[in-house]
């Protein structure tokens, strides 16, 4: 029996927000450059694996198709069809996370090798963070000697998690991480969130702090491009009796607990805090909504009129009155 398959459709409130950001901005948040601002209704957007896009010569193949028998561009992957200029390419719905410079991903080691450390950032391949491109304890700036050699699983061992930014891209499309930064490092006292990377917004700011609500304390939420969500307990500096509370100094003493292994107390408000943040951000990429601050903290505040977890008709509440908030409705 024939059937068709039929482009997905969003709820009219869902689709009155798509309709606001979709015909103006591309996928990285800027403004497009297209001259078509809205799509008619009979074009072709969603292709699915052997369907032919076009059959018309002008049209150069890209990624994601290939050229049959009859010169016709025909689609490999289920997505959507993307036209630069005279070049076609389909791009998965569903793909990988692709590393770019300046990205700031969450990850996890998992190898330790001489002078350096695999690092599963949910991309093609595993990314590699080199012995020289972190920070030593206490700050320190000085070469690397063969001690710090042996001593390198006391910074990172299997199955930490860490936060770094992407430096650099190897031929092969893998990724060079560091941490040499006070914001990077090792992740303590939270909770990882795994989402799809096409539902993390690229924006000048991934890391934010959100004031927790029923008595529950700051809350930090790094917002990994890579689809990887990191949510934990803000940290608080101690100062120790005799010790002035200068900024050098409290920067010297975080950069000494970077690589510690020892989870901090977090109180029952904050770990329930925690858990609905992070079903703020299952909610939002599930109904295919990009989080970035503004529309995290919209939904977080929705999502407090809210009781029990965030899954089906609660979610959905929770992302309908966060598009309202934010579209001023």
């Amino acid at each position: 029996m024939p059937f068709a398959i039929s482009a997905p459709s969003l709820p009219p409130s869902l689709a009155s927000y798509a309709a606001l950001t979709s015909d103006n901005f591309d996928e990285d948040g800027d403004v497009s450059m297209t001259t078509e601002t809205k799509r008619t209704a009979g074009a072709v957007s969603i292709v699915t694996p052997g369907e032919t896009v076009t059959t018309d010569p002008q049209w150069m193949r890209g990624h994601g198709t290939y050229l049959d028998e009859n010169d016709g561009i025909v689609a490999t992957v289920a997505g959507q069809v993307m036209k630069v200029n005279k070049l076609l390419s389909v791009k998965a719905l569903r793909s990988r996370y692709q590393p770019e410079i300046g990205d700031l991903v969450v990850g996890r080691i998992v190898e330790v090798q001489t002078k350096r450390w695999k690092v599963d950032i949910a991309s093609h391949q595993t990314a590699v963070l080199l012995l020289s491109s972190i920070n030593l304890p206490g700050g320190i700036l000085r070469k690397r000697t063969s001690t710090d050699e042996l001593q390198i699983r006391t910074f990172f061992s299997e199955g930490d998690l860490l936060v770094a930014e992407v430096q650099s891209l190897f031929q092969d499309g893998s990724a060079s991480l560091h941490t040499r930064s006070l914001k990077y490092g090792k992740l303590r006292n939270g909770y990882l969130c795994r989402v799809s990377s096409r539902g993390i917004q690229r924006s000048r700011s991934q890391v934010l702090t959100l004031q927790g609500a029923f008595g529950a304390g700051e809350i930090d939420v790094v917002l990994g491009v890579n689809g990887m969500v990191w949510i934990s307990q803000k940290p608080i500096p101690v100062i120790k009796e005799g010790q002035t509370g200068s900024v050098t100094r409290l920067e010297e003493e975080a950069s000494e607990a970077i690589y510690s292994d020892k989870n901090d107390f977090i109180g029952e408000a904050t770990r329930r805090e925690i858990a609905r943040v992070g079903g703020c951000v299952k909610a939002l990429v599930r109904h295919n909504l990009r989080v970035d601050e503004e529309m995290l903290n919209v939904a977080y505040e929705a999502a407090c009129e809210e009781e029990g977890e965030l899954e089906g008709e609660a979610g959905r509440r929770v992302v309908e009155k966060a598009l309202g908030r934010r579209m001023g409705v």
